[in-house]
């Protein structure tokens, strides 16, 4: 060591001591480390509190719709006419043959009780963990597509075509082979807590575009690209065997994923929209 002390009254270090080189950064580093960390918890825990809303928003709209079930049953057989006079009134066809079979009623019944409620969690919190870029904009389309599905269920209620003639409820058939309860997806026990009339939009469709959507935009495998692509396909076929929802229902889940993007869209382009100064003010 050489002393300056003559000079400015200190011991002058090397540069390249190692001790010296390590000390000044390392106490600042951590104190940035654990603030980030932090932090990331907090949204962490604001994203779980959002979506945990959501969810129970879109289980307990049921109670929205008390009192409404002539007027469910009347939206229903509108349905059902308009997609006889297009011809793709398929639902009955598939309903019976599948709930014919308990090899394929069964695992479609698990697939619709369990599915909707996992997937969609898994690739939120794998854009979370994986793509943080694209997290907000994806999740922000997803809580504008599920709104919309709400306000859907409060204006438009209607009855799914397992309360109808002719169709048979795959979930009350086969409700000794699963959790559920014979008159919703819903564990038992708690099946009258749940919407009986949400079948427009189908939001089961809806959450699985939107899940599909993702996987094929951010995946980087084949295989996951490929499951983003058979997922909503699985899900509508799904649905409709179960008698749980009519196709326009599919139709109309996949239309409120494509409103939501481009609300979501447009708001980010206004946000971002660069402002524009008049010199005269200044």
């Amino acid at each position: 060591m050489t002393s300056l002390a003559g000079d400015v009254g200190t011991e002058w270090c090397d540069p390249c001591d190692p001790p010296a080189l390590a000390a000044v950064p390392d106490r600042p580093r951590r104190w940035v480390r654990s603030r980030g960390v932090a932090l990331l918890r907090k949204r962490g825990l604001r994203e779980l509190l959002l979506i945990a809303g959501v969810y129970s928003a879109y289980d307990v709209s049921r109670f929205l719709v008390e009192g409404r079930q002539g007027t469910a049953f009347a939206h229903a057989a509108r349905v059902m006419h308009l997609e006889k006079a297009v011809d793709v009134a398929w639902e009955q066809t598939v309903n019976q043959v599948v709930s014919a079979h308990g090899l394929l009623a069964v695992p479609a019944d698990y697939m619709y009780a369990s599915l909707h409620y996992l997937v969609t969690p898994l690739v939120l919190i794998w854009l979370w963990r994986r793509h943080r870029g694209s997290y907000t904009r994806a999740r922000t389309t997803l809580m504008v597509a599920t709104v919309i599905g709400l306000i859907g269920f409060t204006l438009l209620p209607v009855a799914p075509p397992r309360m109808l003639p002719g169709f048979i409820d795959t979930m009350a058939q086969y409700s000794g082979s699963g959790w559920w309860a014979s008159d919703a997806s819903a564990p038992r026990g708690v099946g009258q807590y749940t919407n009986q009339f949400a079948a427009m939009p189908s939001l089961h469709v809806g959450w699985a575009l939107w899940c599909g959507w993702q996987l094929i935009r951010h995946a980087r495998h084949m295989f996951s690209r490929l499951a983003g692509a058979f997922y909503p396909l699985l899900t509508t076929v799904v649905v409709v065997a179960t008698g749980n929802h009519y196709l326009l229902d599919a139709v109309a889940g996949v239309a409120v994923v494509a409103g939501a993007a481009a609300i979501v869209s447009l708001g980010s382009r206004v946000r971002h929209r660069p402002r524009v100064i008049d010199l005269c003010e200044a």
